[in-house]
């Protein structure tokens, strides 16, 4: 029997240790939702939106050194940053940690985009009331949303985006808006 139990004690302790939990390898990952492309507005000011997800759990988050508020202990938290420009182009330092202590930095270059889009209508046609127009916007960073006589499009974000719309009257008001908020406008007869 003192056999039995000295061999009972080498093998509990190795058994004990395979049941250890496995260790958080997972980096939390910071997603920017918004400036789209890194480009901002000519007013410099502006608010820095995306979330922190983990596998486990978000910690912190911080831009600038500056701790951001919130919901700590989820798995995707959101977050907004009020901040603004000196110059014409930052780069913003953010950190994330999560509940392991795995931390992730992100380095996000911003520059001051003051270029609206181009509109450029490639076709427009009239069958009666019915108004048929079609063209490309392009902008230097990326188109974000195009709407004809106020109906917002489906569109593909990028630098050059086409477009097709159908409406009624004697005319179709386009607009384009990048991702740093300058807006174009056409009216296409």
């Amino acid at each position: 029997m003192p056999r039995l139990r000295f061999a009972l004690l080498l093998i509990l302790p190795a058994a004990l240790l395979s049941c250890a939990r496995e260790s958080d390898q997972f980096k939390p990952h910071i997603i920017i939702t918004s400036p789209e492309g890194g480009a901002v507005s000519a007013n410099k000011s502006f608010t820095l939106k995306g979330y922190v997800l983990d596998d486990k759990a978000v910690a912190l988050l911080k831009v600038q050194g500056e701790k951001v508020p919130i919901k700590a202990g989820s798995k995707i938290a959101p977050f907004s940053y009020q901040t603004s420009i000196k110059g014409d182009t930052t780069t913003l330092s953010l950190l994330a940690l999560d509940s392991s202590g795995n931390k992730t930095t992100l380095e996000l270059p911003l520059r001051v985009d003051n270029t609206p889009p181009v509109i450029r209508v490639t076709k427009f046609e009239r069958d009666n009331k019915i108004i048929r127009v079609s063209g490309v916007v392009t902008d230097n960073t990326s188109v974000a949303q195009v709407s004809v006589d106020g109906s917002v499009l489906n569109i593909t974000p990028g630098n050059s985006t086409e477009f097709y719309a159908e409406t009624t009257g004697t005319y179709a008001d386009i607009e384009a808006k990048d991702g740093a908020g300058n807006v174009a406008q056409l009216r296409a007869r």
